[in-house]
């Protein structure tokens, strides 16, 4: 009895030891994006993974296996964010890749006001200025009192500026004109020497030279990635220094191939058996370099994806095209046998929403409301059309609660336009670029919002839940195990490792 006694005695003790005290934090966390992953690509590619990439988080770190995306639309820009902020485009403002502030047309992360840094192409006019809250690499520096470093890379621009946060000590991306990583003013007037030394590698790489501007169609796109993950560690010493440090990656690839070829087939294969290659090796050498219990890493995504809606109907499945452009010349031509107006009333529709042009609304004469009644009312008859929300008025129809709580959760007055459709299972927004074989995402539904929230390294014992969680938790677990301040729109709860 006393051995029993005495055993459970070191049980505890060994699980206490292993909570975080007060002044104890890792010396880098690495927060990892995969755009377009869906949750169940963990077990769809599992015998086919080795050891060392995502089969270490989900062998040995720990996975919430029912995360799911709270908001709509579920799109990277939105994704990417959220992930890093623990809120929501109502909160942290990043109401989509393309969204209109105030009535003006923007790229999310687009800044006339800074220049390009690496190249001379304006794809450096870029910098997080938009973002209306913090991150969890914010609240560190914060914390730290801007000791700490945070530096973003990815592909994009958008998954590589918004997950470093507005106060970030760098963040580069790829210009595929000149294919080479390139950041803005934002951040500083000149490249660090590492990026000049890994931009020179790409210059002699002839698989990278002959890619070309169509590298994000690659799985090679994930080798360079991981190439600057690895450089920005060595490069900036982070994990080095008595400050914790933060590393944001997101690897890209994945969705520009998924837009391409779908959720099926050798492309996608083979860009998730690199990228878990890929993976691997970035795991070694941090393992290496910062200590294998010295790094808390974490790894998601910023949506899934649907199958391609020709490949459903192959099977006897729902699905099918939404095809938007037709629907606001439809629109535009009912809405002028109601009221008689000259000019149109739509300046476009993105992510399954309608943005209105209330100057030609207003220099009309026309009623605002009237004319998103009318709208509203001519969409509920268009085919495989399941909901119309007009923001406005959302609290007052009635919706599903799931409906109405994530498209609130995703509207900001000035940015989000002002009518959200929601089709039906397994159709899509599609448009004459879109790819046959391809795919996109953007509703609720869980292809497009169930997506991996893995965590492993520092403090993280190995386990699974399956309680539903959100993607707006990450940033607090991540925050309370570093015991600093949420990010400061947080909605999200922090997640206990049960």
């Amino acid at each position: 009895m006393k051995k029993i006694l005495l055993l459970l005695l070191l049980i505890s003790t060994t699980a206490y030891a292993k909570e975080p005290t007060w002044n104890e934090r890792p010396k880098l966390v690495v927060g990892i994006v995969v755009d377009q992953m869906r949750w169940d690509y963990l077990s769809r590619y599992y015998d086919r993974f080795g050891t060392d990439g995502f089969r270490r988080l989900t062998d040995k770190g720990y996975s919430f296996n029912n995360c799911l995306i709270n908001y709509l639309p579920t799109v990277t820009a939105i994704g990417h964010t959220s992930v890093y902020t623990g809120t929501t485009p109502a909160f942290h403002g990043i109401c989509g890749n393309d969204f209109y502030i105030d009535g003006m047309a923007t790229y999310c992360c687009n800044d006339d006001s800074v220049s390009t840094v690496g190249s001379d192409s304006k794809k450096g006019k870029r910098s997080p200025k938009n973002l209306l809250a913090t991150t969890i690499g914010d609240q560190l520096r914060l914390h730290t009192d801007f000791k700490s470093k945070v530096i973003g890379v990815s592909y994009k621009d958008r998954a590589a500026i918004f997950p470093a946060g507005r106060s970030a000590n760098g963040a580069y991306w790829l210009d595929t004109k000149n294919l080479c990583f390139i950041t803005s003013t934002y951040y500083r007037d000149d490249l660090p020497q590492w990026v000049k030394e890994q931009n020179k590698l790409l210059a002699k790489n002839k698989d990278v030279q002959a890619a070309g501007k169509d590298i994000g169609l690659s799985p090679l796109c994930g080798t360079i990635t991981t190439d600057m993950a690895i450089a920005a560690v060595e490069g900036e010493k982070l994990g080095q220094g008595d400050a914790t440090d933060m590393l944001c990656v997101s690897y890209s690839q994945t969705d520009v191939i998924g837009h391409q070829w779908s959720t099926r087939g050798t492309h996608t294969d083979e860009a998730y058996l690199q990228l878990d290659r890929d993976l691997a090796r970035l795991f070694r050498f941090l393992d290496e370099k910062v200590g294998k219990d010295n790094y808390l890493l974490f790894l998601t995504a910023d949506h899934g994806a649907a199958h391609n809606w020709k490949f459903m109907e192959d099977h006897g499945l729902n699905g099918g095209p939404f095809r938007a452009s037709s629907v606001v010349d439809d629109v535009e031509k009912i809405v002028k046998s109601a009221f008689g107006n000259g000019k149109n009333v739509i300046s476009t529709i993105n992510s399954y929403r309608i943005f209105l042009d209330h100057k030609s609304i207003a220099d009309q004469n026309l009623d605002l409301q009237k004319v998103k009644d009318v709208i509203v009312e001519y969409l509920r008859t268009v085919p495989n059309v399941e909901f119309v929300i007009d923001y406005e008025r959302a609290q007052q129809q009635s919706l599903p609660a799931i409906i109405r709580d994530r498209a609130m959760m995703g509207y900001h007055y000035r940015r989000s336009g002002d009518i959200l459709v929601v089709c039906e299972p397994g159709y899509y927004e599609y448009f004459k670029s879109s790819s046959p074989v391809g795919t996109t995402h953007g509703e609720w539904n869980p292809y497009d919002a169930h997506i991996p929230m893995l965590f492993y390294g520092w403090h993280v014992p190995q386990g699974e839940s399956s309680k539903e969680v959100h993607i707006t938790d990450i940033a607090p677990t991540v925050c309370q195990m570093l015991h600093i301040q949420q990010p400061n729109a947080c909605v999200g709860e922090a997640r206990p490792f049960e």
